[in-house]
């Protein structure tokens, strides 16, 4: 019985290949990042700059990193990245906007 003996189920649902990727792997923490400040300061109305302006980025360096992205692993934290964005940057829009006052 010659059975597939895998080590790590992990890499194997995660379809790494085994190659570094430094690139891609920056993007992914970037956009986490970038999402995660988005949502969390979209709670306050007065922080809707930040929000919108890092939802905005966390969106489009999201965006690049899905376009290049070689492994599920990279896909599946950027789409986690780019919905914390998005959201960041709809509700930062909804209290003020990207220049909020500032431009009149």
């Amino acid at each position: 019985m010659a059975h597939a003996m895998r080590s790590n189920p992990v890499s194997v649902l995660f379809s790494t290949d085994g190659k570094p990727h430094p690139l891609q792997d920056s993007l992914l923490v970037l956009t986490l990042a970038l999402g995660a400040t988005a949502a969390f300061t979209s709670i306050d109305t007065d922080l809707h700059l930040l929000s919108s302006w890092t939802g905005l980025i966390g969106v489009l360096t999201g965006g690049y990193g899905q376009f290049i992205s070689a492994t599920t692993r990279a896909r599946f934290g950027l789409v986690i990245g780019l919905g914390a964005s998005a959201i960041g940057f709809f509700i930062g829009m909804a209290h003020g906007g990207l220049f909020g006052g500032l431009i009149t």
